[in-house]
């Protein structure tokens, strides 16, 4: 079964084909799929007219045609959420409901607030919320480089049909990044919470990459990373600070985080679907998170 599915042509819109819509909009259409990328005007048209470049070490340059709109006009097997939580509201009005129709949902959103959202919006048993690791930066419309050298996607879905997720996942790995259907949703989107925050908090905070907030700002970040660890616990998800640590400590000294990013291009930051969303967790489970509390506040205060 999972053979055939990973041969069978698909359909997939990408709404907001940026450095990781763009990056899976071109390995899918690479390998055959049909994909739809769902963008503003310019945008949709750049697409239309010169198809996606990729520069990538892991996935070779190549550029690929692929079909453009402005918003989704027919069902797709899939519709891929590339967009980042602060433009999630208006970018949803590409995807109206009637359209997606059978369609998988799958958001690759930071965060664990949003499946609850667009479950409310979107057929339930079809949101299928994925976490994704990659390095991948779109510097111009529709030319995206892919810095890491890993693309890893986890694809969960409360109740939604498990052959459903089984098909998409074939497709996706056999189109470039290691693909696995993982069963429990809330510890996957916590798994990539409890590593996420305190990356991007501090990073963003101090304006430093990795490599020196992990040693000009090392008390700090384990005592977040604990407080995390804690809130993650609590809801479900991995518990273990230490394995955390060893995962920051094994990156590269120059990372930055994708809030800190935006923070340096006077971008709006997901500063609510992170921090915020770590607070209130840790508020509905009585779990106290002093240092978390006082980063988000200093953030805020910045004007963030």
């Amino acid at each position: 079964m999972a053979h055939d599915s990973a041969h069978q042509k698909r359909t997939v819109a990408v709404l907001g084909p940026g450095g990781t819509g763009g990056l899976l909009a071109a390995l899918l259409a690479r390998a055959g799929h049909r994909v739809i990328c769902l963008a503003g005007d310019d945008t949709a048209d750049t697409l239309r007219t010169a198809g996606i470049q990729v520069r990538s070490g892991t996935f070779g340059d190549f550029t690929t045609p692929v079909e453009a709109d402005t918003e989704l006009r027919e069902p797709v097997d899939a519709c891929v959420i590339a967009v980042k939580h602060t433009s999630l509201h208006s970018a949803l009005d590409r995807v109206p409901p009637t359209a997606l129709g059978d369609g998988l949902l799958v958001p690759l959103l930071n965060g664990v607030e949003h499946p609850a959202t667009l479950r409310t919006r979107y057929r339930p048993d079809r949101v299928a919320p994925a976490v994704i690791r990659v390095e991948s930066t779109r510097v111009a419309p529709g030319v995206i480089e892919h810095g890491s050298p890993f693309a890893e996607l986890d694809l969960t879905g409360e109740g939604v049909p498990r052959e459903r997720l089984d098909a998409l996942a074939s497709a996706l790995a056999a189109a470039g990044p290691a693909t696995r259907v993982l069963d429990d949703e809330t510890a996957a989107l916590w798994a990539k919470m409890s590593f996420l925050a305190p990356f991007a908090l501090l990073t963003t905070l101090h304006a430093l990459p990795l490599g020196e907030v992990r040693t000009r700002h090392r008390e700090e970040l384990t005592a977040l990373v604990e407080e995390t660890t804690a809130v993650s616990a609590a809801c479900g998800g991995p518990a273990d600070p230490t394995r955390a640590l060893a995962r920051y400590d094994a990156f590269p000294p120059g990372t930055k985080s994708s809030m800190q990013r935006d923070a340096e291009a006077g971008r709006p930051l997901e500063l609510d679907a992170i921090g915020g969303a770590l607070l209130r967790a840790a508020d509905r489970h009585g779990v106290k998170v002093p240092v978390a509390t006082r980063v988000v506040g200093e953030l805020a205060d910045a004007g963030h």
